[in-house]
């Protein structure tokens, strides 16, 4: 005889929330004594309206409503919004929160709102630890106030701390798959891993060393089911299966529905208000030359301190007309989640990182992730850099390819492929919590 402890699961919904009442609909109605809801972060993303004007507050009522039972930070959680509005987005959760790297550098320990497992002692005995990680995103947290090391050993030594007082242990990772599948490797004491942050869709999860990593993709396009066998008796685990569930086939949950459309029409109305008044209209044109991303670089890089700028110009989703701006209006043409940054490049790096940005590679770029949410990259817009037939000039003067030069522009450029010189760099200086539409608001406050 065996009995069944069920987990569904959710990971990066991202604000995506069209399955969202469909997937609270599931949850609720099979929720019984051996069954656990747990999401895995990056619930929250600031490009969606609703997230942004209620600084994260809507999406822990939505998990609230749904009942999730434990939860952990993602990076759009931790590194989108300063360690404030965290605080405040926490205190209102009536879930457990674990992160076990997530520290306050300020106090050493962790907010009271945050523990680094838990040990779930179901109907009839069974008892499951839960420990969790959040992205390892050192360089950004750290300009927040948060140590979010990680480390295998430290991991292994917890692991071996709680598998020592349960039936099994589940780690609820936003490391990203390639970090857990290393876990699953040399970790003995984990059972099972649910994943998250790089947004793979595995259908029947994967199995390393014998243990079963799940990951349900990303924006609810799944809702994961994990069950995870247990003997009668002694409580022994067994085995681990995983499947993905296809929320288009469930019904809509009243509830989740109606609390989502009053968060939307709050949100709606908080970002009515006006931020600013244009004297004339600001052009945003993505494959030639504009006004309303020059200034933009122009006001970036001096935002940073720096002579030199670079940034694209499809970071403007579109024009805005002369008169009054809201909040709404900035949220709509700069949506992104990204910060700026300073890169220290010598004039060899620079150069070819320039090069780079006129291919059409780079123009034409539909790029999804690295916190762009716009359309297509465009063209690049410079501050202090003239790019002519006779070569590049900095300040006025030719470029000097062993000179260091400092150079403004957003962190999405220090990630993966877009420019390796800039991913290489050995200094980036990343400017948090500041979002470029912060910026965007500076310079049309100065805008005539």
């Amino acid at each position: 005889m065996t009995k069944t402890v069920t987990i569904y699961h959710t990971n990066d919904i991202h604000s995506g929330f069209a399955t969202w009442p469909r997937i609270v609909s599931y949850i609720k109605r099979h929720r019984h004594p051996l069954m656990r809801y747990v999401d895995l972060g990056d619930h929250a993303d600031r490009a969606n309206p609703l997230t942004e004007a209620t600084y994260g507050k809507g999406n822990i009522e939505l998990l609230n409503e749904a009942g999730v039972d434990f939860a952990v930070p993602g990076n759009n959680e931790g590194v989108t919004f300063s360690k404030q509005m965290l605080y405040e987005m926490y205190e209102h959760a009536s879930f457990q929160v674990l992160a076990a790297n997530l520290i306050d550098q300020q106090t050493g320990t962790y907010p009271h709102w945050i523990k680094p497992y838990w040990i779930d002692e179901m109907e009839g005995g069974i008892r499951i630890g839960y420990i969790g990680y959040t992205a390892s995103m050192i360089h950004f947290y750290e300009q927040l106030g948060w140590d979010v090391a990680f480390s295998i050993e430290r991991l292994r030594q917890l692991a071996q701390q709680v598998a020592a007082k349960t039936d099994a242990l589940v780690l609820l990772s936003h490391l990203g798959l390639p970090r857990d599948e290393q876990i699953a490797a040399e970790i003995t004491e984990i059972d099972v891993i649910i994943g998250a942050h790089t947004h793979h869709a595995l259908p029947y999860g994967k199995r390393i060393s014998g243990k079963l990593i799940a990951q349900a993709g990303k924006h609810g396009q799944y809702l994961g089911k994990l069950s995870l066998e247990f003997a009668e008796g002694s409580h022994k685990f067994l085995s681990a299966e995983e499947e993905l569930l296809d929320p288009r086939n469930f019904d809509e949950d009243p509830g989740a529905r109606t609390l989502l459309q009053s968060l939307q029409t709050k949100a709606q109305a908080a970002l009515s208000a006006p931020a600013a008044v244009l004297t004339r209209k600001l052009e945003v044109k993505w494959f030639e030359h504009s006004a309303g991303p020059q200034a933009l670089c122009d006001e970036l890089s001096a935002w940073c301190g720096a002579e030199l700028g670079m940034l694209n110009a499809g970071v403007l989703l579109e024009s805005l007309p002369e008169g009054p701006v809201t909040y709404g209006d900035l949220h709509r043409i700069c949506p992104h989640p990204i910060n700026p940054c300073i890169v220290e490049l010598t004039g060899g790096e620079l150069t070819e990182t320039i090069e780079r940005a006129q291919t059409d590679d780079i123009v034409q770029l539909q790029l999804k992730g690295f916190g762009f949410r716009g359309k297509v990259l465009g063209t690049m817009v410079y501050t202090g850099i003239d790019v002519k037939p006779e070569g590049l000039f900095v300040c006025g003067k030719p470029i000097v390819a062993e000179h260091i030069y400092r150079l403004a522009t957003l962190d999405m450029y220090t990630f993966g492929f877009l420019f390796p010189k800039i991913a290489e760099a050995k200094k980036k200086t990343y400017l948090l919590p500041e979002f470029l539409r912060d910026i965007l608001l500076d310079m049309l406050k100065k805008w005539h």
